[in-house]
């Protein structure tokens, strides 16, 4: 399992990367792998202000659909286009292609609030 040390984690299975305010948001290599083959992302919250823990999207699978949570407050930006035609980038590069969204934060201290890649391997074991 690929944990990024760079990077901030949720207990929902997302991770950010900060770049000033701007944060780039998708889920995880342990989310993607027990999702399994995700066939579609379905993210229509581009403009929109949402608060930390709130649903920006669902992923879905073959076997299931997941919500997509927030991790911090903010407004999103940008939803990478290249989902909607390769919805695979997820599971083939989680933390790269793969990205889902990309957001304007509103506090950027709340990210450094969230988990290290310490204790996010901790979490998922």
């Amino acid at each position: 399992m690929n944990v990024p040390s760079n990077l901030r984690y949720t207990k929902d299975h997302e991770w950010i990367a900060l770049d000033n305010n701007i944060a780039t948001i998708g889920i995880t290599d342990f989310a993607q792998g027990e999702l399994g083959d995700i066939v579609y992302v379905d993210i229509a919250t581009k403009g929109k202000t949402l608060a930390a823990e709130e649903i920006f999207g669902t992923v879905e699978a073959v076997k299931t659909v997941s919500d997509l949570f927030l991790p911090v407050s903010g407004i999103i930006i940008e939803i990478n286009p290249a989902l909607e035609a390769q919805p695979e980038l997820v599971n083939t590069d989680p933390y790269g292609e793969g990205w889902m969204i990309k957001m304007t934060v509103d506090n950027v201290s709340d990210v450094a609030a969230l988990m290290s890649a310490e204790n996010y391997t901790s979490l998922v074991g």
